[in-house]
């Protein structure tokens, strides 16, 4: 990970910050499949809590798609309710609980269960999903589950909350950092899932970031909004955006600095945390995308504003024929321009430049416009490693944005070809 000056990445997660505890266990809320001879042998949690020891200021942003899941609609309510407050979230895996006629009904238990179990408030409580879509999620198993979790809650509960939300995910996805901010020590962690079903806009995943910064709730909005559009809405890896996306922070002030109510050195310094956190689970969840071999950064540079930069960029790591040119180590470099050139977006194409790079080397394979002269067994040697940076110039200006995504396997078409097994 990269280091950034004033930050210190630490262990813990979303338990990284003071007052907060996690847990996962395994429920079952997904059925065993038919003739399986021993459906609990292979165990794996399906059901996470976070919770903070006093009421947080909390701030969230979901998916675009206009088939939202339930537990979506419940949180916009729960924190319209309470002004941008929360204590907790409960998060399953497994069944996204999307497209049910009972969906929010659903959604709805799941916070008053948890309010019960921890004696606060429903509408005080974050509810999420992630799994299959259009599979009635069963109740009983996240009822019989909540003492177990209850009693798991531990401020070293974090990985067992990172795994509890995976689904397709190979690995689990965490960063926590630490930083000062007036004279007081600060911690931001989060934890995040996502492996297919990954496209902008915002934010393709679930994820869930806690700190015991105090923010108030209007500029932890803010500060939300502004690194997702140059994190998680600069992310993807099929096209295909889920119904279930969202990004929910929560700020518990323990740390016991000036609450930040304002734009300001010390909100810049709380962002960056944001940023340093957000950006590295966006590679994350790039280069862990179903199937994926490599992952690919791509930074455009010479942009005349950031959303001509984020479009390209964006642009070129969407494009299916690079994402498989990249899976065969091939520099099929026109391929990049042609993505550069759909992209909708004004630019002197005749003034855009490619590179590729990865810690093997790097290449040059296009000046002003038009290709040049390299060696396809240097780019091979290049574009074998599991991370690959492009780098496109398109002129002179002063902006620039990076993008990331993976390349296109044989394995993302066995995954989804019986997701549902």
């Amino acid at each position: 990970m990269k280091n950034f000056e004033g930050y210190k990445y630490i262990e813990g997660g979303v338990c990284a910050a003071r007052g907060f505890k996690a847990s996962g266990v395994y429920c079952g809320i997904k059925k065993p499949a038919d003739g399986e001879v021993n459906p609990l042998a292979n165990k794996k949690n399906d059901i996470a809590l976070i919770v903070s020891d006093v009421m947080c200021n909390a701030a969230a942003v979901y998916t675009q798609n206009k088939v939202k899941g339930a537990p979506i609609l419940v949180t916009k309510k729960n924190l319209a309710k309470t002004g941008g407050k929360a204590r907790a979230v409960i998060v399953n895996s497994k069944n996204a609980n999307t497209c049910n006629a009972d969906g929010e009904q659903k959604a709805e238990m799941m916070c008053e269960l948890t309010a019960k179990a921890l004696d606060i408030k429903p509408e005080e409580v974050i509810v999420a999903s992630t799994g299959v879509i259009g599979q009635v999620l069963p109740i009983e198993p996240i009822q019989q589950a909540l003492p177990k979790l209850v009693l798991g809650l531990c401020v070293c509960g974090n990985e067992d909350a990172a795994t509890a939300i995976m689904t397709t995910d190979t690995v689990k996805k965490e960063v926590a950092v630490e930083f000062t901010l007036d004279g007081k020590v600060c911690h931001l962690g989060g934890m995040a899932k996502g492996s297919g079903m990954i496209h902008p806009n915002m934010a393709t995943t679930l994820n869930f970031i806690t700190t015991d910064c105090a923010v108030s709730t209007e500029m932890l909005r803010k500060a939300l909004g502004e690194v997702v559009k140059i994190t998680y809405n600069c992310l993807s890896v099929d096209g295909d955006q889920s119904t279930n996306d969202m990004v929910a922070l929560m700020a518990d002030g323990m740390a016991g600095n000036t609450e930040i109510c304002t734009e300001g050195k010390d909100f810049d310094t709380f962002k960056q945390a944001l940023y340093i956190v957000m950006m590295n689970m966006t590679r994350m969840l790039a280069k862990d995308g179903e199937g994926a071999s490599k992952l690919l950064e791509c930074t455009v540079s010479g942009a005349k504003d950031l959303d001509t930069a984020i479009t390209v960029a964006k642009s070129v790591i969407c494009s299916p024929l690079f994402k498989c040119a990249m899976f065969g180590a091939d520099a099929n470099w026109g391929r990049i321009l042609c993505a550069v050139g759909y992209a909708d977006a004004e630019f002197d194409i005749n003034k855009v430049a490619v590179s590729l790079s990865s810690k093997a080397g790097e290449i040059h394979v296009c000046e002003n416009g038009a290709g040049i002269e390299f060696s396809e067994d240097e780019a091979k040697k290049v574009l074998l490693e599991d991370e690959i940076a492009i780098s496109v110039s398109i002129g002179d200006g002063e902006f620039s944005a990076t993008a990331w995504g993976c390349d296109l396997t044989y394995d993302y078409v066995k995954i989804n070809g019986d997701y549902r097994s």
